[in-house]
């Protein structure tokens, strides 16, 4: 009965509260296929990786993108895997499908939303809420009925490894998962930064997770691929400060930008 009910807290946390990892309205989340956002606790012990990817599915001859999140526990073989299928009209991001991996024992958790739901709204600022139902089965546990209530609550500013990101929204994330167990009740945050997305995330155990690296760091031009065009962006603002084209944040254009925009071609 224990192990079962902190099952379905992992359930509720994985399936409603990152949920909120997708977000399109005022460029606050850049979807284009292959961008990728990598994030890890404070201590190091756990790594977030986060993908937009094509998908071989498709609603009412509408093509799904894929939205992929991996949590790992470094040091172990503890992997969980993610997958949110998602389109978008005038409303914003609709969730038709998510699947999460559980292992053997528990298997996959599934979730078919139709009408799909709306994931995010188009305009995103403060005050803005929605909030979306899901039902899925989980082996072992049943059937599991979650509900994500989600508020923008702040624009802050937000300090992480990978640099500084002004005018993020903080994003509260309250969910409720109901089985024959009971209830349980979370509440997570999710901060956004404008033009690039997630840069920090506290999830429902009150785990920090900050940015660490991210392909859209390097693509400096911003056209969705990392090509010779950032690489003579950032060379025509060698020796410069805070500018843009210092793209490890220490303070200067320099050879080691140059490095890292090279190392990272075709991304």
């Amino acid at each position: 009965m224990f192990k079962n009910a902190l099952l379905v807290t992992l359930v509720a946390a994985i399936l409603i509260s990152n949920c909120i990892d997708m977000a399109i309205a005022q460029n606050y989340y850049p979807t284009t296929l292959g961008n990728i956002w990598v994030m890890e606790s404070e201590d190091k012990a756990e790594r977030l990786t986060y993908t937009v990817e094509t998908s071989d599915e498709s609603i009412n001859g509408q093509a799904l993108a894929l939205l992929k999140i991996t949590t790992e526990t470094l040091g172990t073989d503890s992997i969980i895997t993610e997958k949110y299928l998602i389109y978008f009209d005038e409303d914003g991001i609709k969730l038709y499908k998510l699947e999460v991996e559980l292992g053997p024992v528990f298997g996959v958790a599934t979730a078919v939303l139709y009408p799909p739901a709306l994931f995010y709204p188009f305009a995103l600022a403060a005050g803005v809420s929605w909030e979306f139902t899901a039902n899925s089965e989980v082996d072992l546990v049943g059937p599991v009925t979650f509900t994500s209530t989600n508020e923008v609550v702040a624009v802050e500013n937000v300090v992480t490894p990978a640099g500084t990101f002004e005018n993020c929204l903080k994003i509260r994330i309250r969910t409720k998962s109901m089985t024959t167990l009971g209830v349980t009740r979370g509440t997570a945050y999710q901060w956004l930064a404008p033009n690039f997305g997630p840069v920090k995330f506290e999830n429902t155990q009150d785990i920090v997770y900050e940015l660490v690296s991210s392909n859209l760091l390097y693509d400096v031009t911003g056209d969705g691929v990392i090509n010779i065009l950032d690489l003579t962006f950032v060379a025509s603002q060698f020796g410069q400060e805070d500018a843009e084209g210092d793209v490890n944040n220490d303070g200067t254009v320099n050879i080691l930008d140059l490095v890292l925009v090279a190392q990272n071609f075709g991304d």
